[in-house]
C-alpha cells in the first residue's frame, strides 16, 4: 500500500494534496507535476511512503532540479513508484547505464531469445547478489540522496535519515502540518 501527498508551501501556509502517480513514470513527470501544484514557484514536497518498508521526499523549488531523499534504496528499487526517484545520479552511476541495458532485455520473447536468459539463469545460480535490473550494479540497502533535503524547514539529516514507520506523518508533524496533511489521507 502506498500513499502519496504533495506538500506545496504557499503565502497562506501549506497546503496539501493527495495525488494519484499512476500516470506518473520519470523523475521530470512527478516534477512537472509538483510545479503543477504551486503556480507561484513555491516550494512544493512531494511524500511518498511504502508501509512501513520505505519513504521518499523530493523538493521541488520553482524550476530548479529536484531535489531527492530515499530511505532505502534497495526495497524502492522493488518498487515502481519508488523506481521514479531512483535515477542514475542519485545512485552515483553513469547517465544512461540502466536504459542501454532496458533496450537489450528480451520482454516479449522475440528478441535475442534464449543466450540472454541462460546468462541470467547463471547469475541467479551462480548467487551473483542483488543487482538493480539491468544496471549490473548493487542498489544499496538505507538511504540515498540529499539527507539535507528538508533542513531549513526544521528536519535535520539526522532526523530524517533516524525516522521509521510513519514517516510522512513524523515529516508533516516536524513541518507543523499534521492536520493538513491528515485531510488527505
Amino acid at each position: 500500500m502506498y500513499f502519496a501527498a504533495l506538500l506545496a508551501r504557499t503565502e497562506d501556509g501549506w497546503e496539501a494534496s493527495d495525488t494519484e502517480l499512476d500516470d506518473v513514470e520519470t523523475l521530470s513527470d512527478l516534477a512537472d507535476l509538483a510545479r503543477e501544484a504551486s503556480p507561484d514557484e513555491d516550494t512544493v514536497l512531494v511524500l511518498i511512503e511504502q508501509e512501513d518498508v520505505w519513504f521518499g521526499v523530493v523538493r521541488v523549488d520553482g524550476e530548479e532540479d529536484p531535489r531527492i531523499y530515499v530511505s532505502d534504496a534497495a526495497a524502492a528499487a522493488r518498487s515502481s513508484y519508488g523506481e521514479i526517484l531512483l535515477t542514475d545520479e542519485l545512485l552515483g552511476r553513469e547517465p544512461g547505464a540502466d536504459g542501454d541495458d532496458l533496450d537489450a532485455l528480451d520482454l516479449d520473447g522475440t528478441e535475442d531469445g534464449e543466450s540472454d536468459d541462460e546468462e541470467e539463469d547463471a547469475d541467479v545460480d551462480g548467487g551473483g547478489g542483488a543487482a538493480a535490473a539491468g544496471s549490473g550494479e548493487a542498489v544499496p540497502h538505507g538511504p540515498v540522496g540529499d539527507a539535507e533535503v528538508l533542513d531549513d524547514l526544521g528536519v535535520s539529516e539526522k532526523e530524517l535519515r533516524s525516522m521509521s514507520g510513519d514517516a510522512v506523518g513524523e515529516i508533516a508533524e516536524a513541518l507543523g502540518v499534521s492536520d493538513v496533511l491528515e485531510t488527505v489521507r
